[in-house]
């Protein structure tokens, strides 16, 4: 098993020294920094599992690191913890703001500087098993898709729409990523729905509409325990839900729909009328949007999100199914 390892961040070598000959013999691997910008070097070339981080230092300073790390995807979960000076009560209030999981104050005692290790380092591992599993229900939610030959892209195209109709909406960096997320999985359900119903060549029968339907509650109760997925749960579940209740599976509506499902369901349907399938030809964007406003007006679809999606396919062009 390799062993933990961390990163001391420190323009003081004496400072550094301390904490390698607490931390090395109970079995991690140490390396250090002698300031930011140094670290964010060293981070580019291996990450670590958790960050000692001083605040003063020179050229960059421990806050600026902070903001640096948590503003990225890749580095954003590391854990970091701040060595400060006990007199230094409101620099720890901000560093807490940016974002940081714990600080020790100098000079700090060994059995607490270990135990905050073990327990962030601990935390990190388990996030570190969670995210890997998101991205094995990611690697099945593709196969899933790969079953229906009529789909195409479908799953992909839809985090793509979403996205663009985000960010046209002023929707968040986290909650793009939330909405792609969302259009990879939305579909995870069909897992349970047998081939034969996936890729019968024309309309489903009642019976067959009604197991094709639960492939949304499935897909939600896959991803149930998984806690870097959970605010992509109500994407899956609800985004053949309606806003005036007439959905499924939960047939709610309204405000209990929230704006990063809104932008889900009217992607996914635009989709859906856009794309050949065996029943059907895809129809023309103009005929699409004519179809959604009307929808809209019954109370379905949020016509924001109807307009705001128009407006970036007629900017940025459709996602075609033979490109993804």
């Amino acid at each position: 098993m390799m062993r933990p390892r961390v990163l001391v961040v420190d323009d003081e070598a004496p400072n550094r020294l301390l904490v390698r000959r607490i931390l090395e013999p109970l079995n991690y691997d140490v390396t250090e920094a002698a300031d930011g910008q140094a670290a964010l070097a060293l981070m580019e070339l291996q990450l670590p599992d958790i960050v000692l981080l001083d605040l003063n230092m020179p050229r960059m300073d421990g806050h600026a690191v902070v903001q640096i790390l948590k503003s990225n995807p890749r580095t954003r979960l590391i854990p970091i913890v701040m060595l400060t000076s006990a007199d230094q009560f409101l620099d720890r209030i901000r560093a807490v703001e940016y974002g940081v999981d714990d600080y020790l104050a100098k000079p700090f005692n060994p059995v607490e500087l270990t135990a905050r290790v073990k327990s962030l380092v601990s935390l990190k591992q388990f996030t570190d098993e969670l995210e890997h599993a998101s991205k094995v229900i990611e690697g099945i939610a593709v196969v899933v898709e790969s079953r229906d030959r009529y789909t195409g892209n479908h799953c992909k195209r839809l985090g793509a729409y979403a996205v663009r109709v985000g960010r046209l909406l002023g929707v968040g960096d986290e909650d793009r990523r939330i909405l792609q997320l969302g259009g990879v999985l939305h579909d995870l359900g069909k897992i349970a729905v047998s081939d034969t119903i996936l890729n019968k060549p024309g309309r489903l029968t009642p019976e067959e509409y009604e197991i094709m339907k639960s492939h949304a509650a499935v897909g939600s109760e896959l991803l149930r325990n998984l806690r870097t997925l959970e605010r992509v749960i109500p994407l899956v579940r609800h985004h053949h839900e309606k806003l005036d209740g007439s959905g499924y599976p939960d047939r709610i509506g309204g405000k209990e729909l929230s704006l990063l499902v809104r932008i889900t369901s009217v992607v996914d349907v635009f989709d859906a009328l856009h794309s050949k399938r065996p029943y059907k030809e895809g129809m023309p964007v103009d005929q699409c949007f004519s179809i959604l406003r009307e929808e809209s007006q019954k109370g379905w679809w949020d016509i924001d999100v109807v307009e705001a999606l128009q407006k970036t396919l007629t900017q940025g062009g459709i996602e075609e199914a033979s490109t993804g």
